[in-house]
């Protein structure tokens, strides 16, 4: 394998963790895992959301690292996440009878801020909402602070975690609570692309050593009744990401790098957004039996509706605003 190949491998085990951080979120939502007392539902939805947060980071972190273009930046996550975002809450928030101040808040992607505009069909929006503003609050902190805007990420992180520390918040949907998943996620990709010095990359590629012990952290940090642990989630979701991206090879990351994650990857966006609806529907229906015996139908509508949304529906948009960010960006330079 030479060196462009490997480094491709490293970082297509992010599909392979998206893959599973998507399927994390659906067991959560749609699947009894184990008795209630036992909380692995909750469990398994802090981590589904815990591995997407700290892609995120990374991937935007990296993305204006290479290219400094907050325009560009802007309009191509835009045509990434508005489209589809907005066609389902026009439709959820109108199925559910919600008044105006619903529809601003979450076109304005400000739901998850209190009180709170959310309900059952569009309670999962809140990750947009936080998603959204820390595309606004990144591409701020790079125009204002320029090639320094990097310095701050770490403390920025640090100081969300004293905060939830401070206020002894475990998990929340706030985005004053939680950001700091995805800040993990942004010092994840610092260290990656040696931003914040050789020492660091250095001993993170060393982490391979500890995947499994990572794993286990992750797991007990995201679990409701593991107290303090929960604090440094961020933190071991970060690192567990790490020890597979530094070393693409090892069994685990090979483990990762499959077809059937990285399709379940490129349809993640859609089967997340979707799925909350559909389960409002006769397909979620019924006593617990019943409900249950329908699921793989469910499933398969989610997984259908999600493949359609891709490939038909928002491959449109994602083109659209890359020409679109090109003609502007293009501009801009020229006059």
């Amino acid at each position: 394998m030479n060196d462009s190949s490997a480094a491709g491998s490293r970082l297509s085990v992010l599909d392979g963790w998206r893959g599973i951080s998507i399927l994390l979120v659906l067991a959560c939502h749609l699947l009894p895992l184990g008795p209630k007392l036992w909380q692995l539902n909750s469990a398994a939805g802090v981590m589904g959301m815990a591995i997407f947060f700290t892609l995120s980071g990374f991937l935007i972190t990296s993305f204006l690292l290479s290219n400094s273009s907050v325009v560009d930046f802007l309009i191509r996550r835009i045509f990434r996440i508005v489209p589809l975002a907005w066609l389902y809450m026009a439709i959820a928030l109108f199925v559910m009878n919600s008044p105006s101040e619903f529809y601003i808040t979450n076109f304005l992607f400000v739901a998850n801020w209190p009180p709170m505009w959310l309900g059952s069909a569009n309670g999962h929006l809140w990750s947009l909402c936080m998603e959204v503003q820390f595309y606004l609050a990144i591409a701020l902190l790079v125009v204002l602070m320029r090639n320094k805007w990097m310095l701050l990420v770490p403390f920025f992180c640090i100081a969300v975690t004293m905060y939830r520390v401070m206020n002894e918040v475990h998990v929340a949907i706030n985005t004053y609570y939680r950001i700091d998943e995805i800040l993990a996620g942004c010092i994840l990709a610092l260290i990656y692309n040696g931003r914040l010095g050789d020492t660091l990359a250095q001993y993170s590629k060393q982490m391979w050593v500890a995947q499994i012990i990572l794993f286990i952290l992750f797991v007990v940090s995201s679990h409701p009744d593991s107290g303090f642990m929960n604090y440094l989630r961020p933190y071991f979701a970060a690192a567990m990401v790490g020890s597979t991206l530094f070393n693409g090879r090892t069994l685990v990351a090979q483990l990762l790098n499959t077809r059937i994650l990285f399709y379940i990857a490129t349809i993640s966006y859609a089967l997340y957004v979707v799925h909350p609806l559909l389960e409002q529907t006769w397909l979620g229906s019924g006593d617990t039996i019943i409900k249950y015996l329908k699921r793989p139908l469910l499933f398969a509508a989610v997984l259908i509706t999600a493949h359609i949304s891709t490939f038909y529906y928002e491959k449109w948009w994602i083109a659209f605003g890359k020409t679109f960010s090109r003609k502007v960006v293009s501009q801009s330079v020229t006059s």
